[in-house]
């Protein structure tokens, strides 16, 4: 069995001596994990890295086997190590995508948009509000994708669409919230694509897509813990709030 493709590195596992396991993220593919011999090796150290682009070639006995990968660099993204937000951004990306996704199948637009979200990280002032719609293409993904188009409760679409319920997903209007609004998730308007999404909405959204993520996604794949970089970027973008500048 072998395939060839291009695929972004998601994560690199010791395996033996001088060995790793790779899991990459490819269009055609999908999530896909095989071994390198010498990947341990400080030799490929600099090329795999999470968040690299590789050119890949599996190979195996039978489709069903871990197999063997033979890879080449395509792009890294290794200048993200001097900016640490970039960086907690790129390893959220590659630790959601590690864990949401199932081994083997093809999720090529959610591929696609990965590349693009990774492709703007030296560009500070669009890439967080990119990244916050990337997990609201994530959860649409996974099956979790939220209803924004219209009010749940009087079915209008509502200029004023200001909650989401945290239950079903569903965009809810002021008007519609009534007595109800203390128990719903705020909507900021970036998540509807209006205004012009400051850091502290852009803030706002993360709250409703992490809920989502954890209360969601997470448990339908076994209630595992969200992973901890998730948690790690959202907590260093809100310290850049707190101190603007850093």
């Amino acid at each position: 069995m072998e395939w060839r493709d291009e695929g972004l590195l998601l994560g690199v596992r010791r395996h033996g001596e001088g060995a790793a396991i790779l899991d990459v993220f490819t269009e055609t593919r999908g999530r896909h994990a095989g071994l390198v011999r010498g990947g341990a090796s400080r030799r490929m150290a600099p090329v795999l890295q999470p968040g690299a682009q590789l050119a890949l070639e599996w190979r195996a006995r039978l489709e069903d086997h871990l197999g063997s990968f033979r890879v080449e660099p395509v792009r890294s993204r290794a200048w993200t190590m001097a900016d640490r937000l970039a960086l907690a951004g790129l390893n959220a990306v590659c630790a959601l995508l590690l864990f949401s996704l199932p081994e083997r199948e093809a999720h090529p637009a959610l591929y696609r948009k990965s590349l693009i979200l990774l492709d703007l990280l030296d560009r500070p002032e669009i890439w967080p509000l990119a990244y916050l719609h990337w997990e609201m293409a994530l959860l649409e993904e996974t099956g979790f994708g939220l209803d924004l188009r219209a009010c749940a409760v009087t079915g209008e679409r509502a200029n004023d669409l200001s909650y989401v319920s945290p239950r079903t997903g569903r965009a809810v209007s002021r008007a519609g919230a009534g007595e109800w609004a203390a128990r719903l998730l705020p909507l900021p308007p970036c998540l509807l694509g209006q205004g012009p999404a400051p850091e502290a909405e852009i803030a706002q959204g993360f709250e409703v897509t992490g809920h989502f993520l954890r209360h969601h996604l997470a448990p339908h794949l076994g209630d595992r813990p969200l992973p901890d970089a998730r948690a790690r970027f959202v907590e260093r973008f809100r310290r850049g709030l707190a101190q603007p500048g850093t």
